[in-house]
């Protein structure tokens, strides 16, 4: 395999990790759901997350991958993240599916110009939009309208979910060197990584604005 091949074998099992993590925490975290409107509301974020994920096992297998072993490999840092960041009430639940499908898509917006053309078709097609988790918003907002008390410690737990988000972001990208050159390379390689993650808490701050929470 070539050290190409590789690094976008690599850099499919990371976000097909992300992925399963996900998958499995919404439906964890789904329970605390109120209405049955809520229920099927993240019935489908979770059924969208399983068809990212198969569209990223495919990539993976094409790339010459396992994704039974990339996914293992990566599973405990995913994890970390998740347990860092469990919700106590469903409004932060609302607040993380947002958020942390916002990140996804950042993800993709701020690196697809470096990455070869057919990654990034994969890339724009499971993380180029954030549309599923729109819901989230407007419950969000309407819980602050109705009271003002909530926003404070929503506006907390959306900054945390952030920090929280880069910090591991930062782990599990040095986890794959390969990754990391083919991502932030040549002597801008610190800058770009610096802009990266300014441009990221940029995007999360109009999040933040979208959910009444700025």
């Amino acid at each position: 395999m070539s050290n190409t091949s590789n690094a976008n074998a690599k850099l499919y099992g990371l976000l097909l990790a992300g992925e399963f993590a996900a998958c499995y925490r919404l439906i964890d975290e789904s329970a605390m759901a109120p209405t049955t409107t809520d229920r099927v509301a993240i019935a489908r974020l979770i059924a969208a997350e399983m068809a990212h994920f198969e569209e990223l096992s495919a990539a993976v297998v094409a790339a010459g991958g396992d994704p039974d072993a990339v996914v293992g490999a990566h599973t405990k840092v995913f994890d970390q993240y998740h347990q860092a960041t469990l919700p106590s009430s469903w409004l932060e639940v609302l607040v993380k599916i947002y958020i942390g499908d916002g990140l996804a898509a950042d993800f993709y917006a701020e690196l697809a110009d470096r990455m070869p053309a057919d990654v990034q078709d994969v890339m724009a097609s499971v993380m180029g939009s954030t549309g599923s988790s729109r819901f989230a918003v407007d419950n969000v907002r309407a819980a602050i309208a109705a009271d003002p008390a909530l926003r404070s410690p929503l506006t907390l737990w959306g900054r945390r979910l952030l920090g929280e988000a880069i910090t591991h972001m930062q782990w599990v990208l040095a986890e794959e060197d390969e990754v990391m050159d083919m991502l932030f390379t040549g002597d801008a390689g610190l800058a770009t990584a610096a802009a990266f993650f300014d441009g990221i808490a940029d995007r999360h701050a109009q999040r933040m604005a979208d959910l009444g929470l700025a």
